[in-house]
């Protein structure tokens, strides 16, 4: 009976080992690359959710997102009306995202950007991306000078990935 338990004891424990194995596996092949971005949920037409592309900020009147033949999509930038950045997507934006339970086990940072605009009609729309790490204080700089609009940080710790600690202070 007690060789019974052992090997029930060790079949539990090399089941446990494979299941983090997974999951360390899998949160590194759903990471997006540090100088992509993804776009993880919105009201983008013609674009699939978790989608990975480029974020162009080039242009002086509009950012693009470019997936190549998975789709792409252009938003004014005088036709933003807010941009938020935290470890959590699109917390003010009544888009319901939900974010992998792989992330949940992850260390890895995430670096996620809302953007709400007004479309042609006047239409309340929201995209969130899900930034990498190489472009995210960058793309947001770029995003507040072309908008106009300040960046909402979602919490202290978001304001320590974009912000000077001294600029965090006090929030």
């Amino acid at each position: 009976m007690n060789s019974m338990t052992n090997l029930l004891s060790a079949a539990r424990s090399r089941a446990a080992v494979s299941v983090m194995l997974i999951v360390c596996f899998a949160a590194a092949l759903f990471a997006v690359d540090g100088d992509k971005a993804m776009y993880v949920g919105g009201t983008l037409t013609g674009i699939k959710e978790k989608t990975e592309g480029k974020l162009v900020t080039t242009s002086d009147t509009a950012m693009s997102f470019e997936a190549g033949s998975k789709g792409s999509a252009t938003i004014p930038y005088a036709s933003v009306t807010s941009l938020e950045y935290g470890q959590k997507a699109g917390r003010r934006v009544g888009v319901a995202i939900m974010v992998s339970p792989i992330a949940l086990f992850s260390k890895k940072r995430n670096h996620f950007l809302t953007i709400a605009y007004k479309d042609a009609a006047g239409k309340e729309q929201a995209a969130v991306f899900e930034l990498g790490k190489d472009i995210f204080r960058t793309t947001l700089k770029i995003l507040e000078v072309r908008t106009g609009k300040e960046i909402e940080l979602q919490d202290n710790e978001a304001c320590k990935q974009f912000k000077t600690p001294k600029e965090c202070e006090g929030k």
